[in-house]
């Protein structure tokens, strides 16, 4: 049984190198965000208007200990996942953690030129989606050092 959990800040690409490494090793790939939008049907963005940051973090939460517990299958968490409840402590016992890394000037190249809407990001200019980004990163208090957390 195998499982292997990318995480990493909004942009990082998370869901590329999940899709890729679950396809390489042959195992299945799951996107959190999909999944939720999938279980919800509804969008992470409507989750987010019609039940605020909270709400959505705990069907977050919920979900994902639901889709934790497949076997032999690569998840690629959202941004903000482990930064909420007991979640980086649950996703380091349920499998091997990656912690993807970027810089704020290639997270935010990144976003700039994504298609997928950000909730967190909504009507924020250019330069506050690089303050925002610089900030959550300066200010990020993670305990994803653990012995089965890697970095990339």
């Amino acid at each position: 049984m195998q499982r292997i959990i990318i995480i990493g800040y909004m942009g990082s690409g998370k869901t590329t190198v999940g899709r890729a490494l679950a396809h390489n090793l042959g195992l299945s790939f799951y996107d959190l965000d999909w999944y939720i939008e999938s279980r919800m049907h509804k969008t992470v963005k409507q989750l987010f208007d019609e039940k605020g940051e909270a709400g959505f973090r705990l069907i977050e939460r919920n979900l994902l200990h639901e889709l934790a517990e497949f076997e032999n299958i690569v998840i690629s968490c959202g941004g903000g996942t482990p930064c909420f409840f007991d979640n980086m402590a649950y996703l380091n016992a349920q499998g091997d953690t990656v912690y993807l890394k970027a810089t704020p000037d290639v997270l935010h190249g990144h976003l700039k030129m994504g298609k997928t809407v950000r909730p967190l990001l909504l009507d924020k200019t250019e330069d506050e989606v690089q303050t925002f980004i610089s900030r959550n990163l300066l200010s990020a208090k993670l305990t994803i050092t653990r012995p089965n957390t890697h970095w990339m």
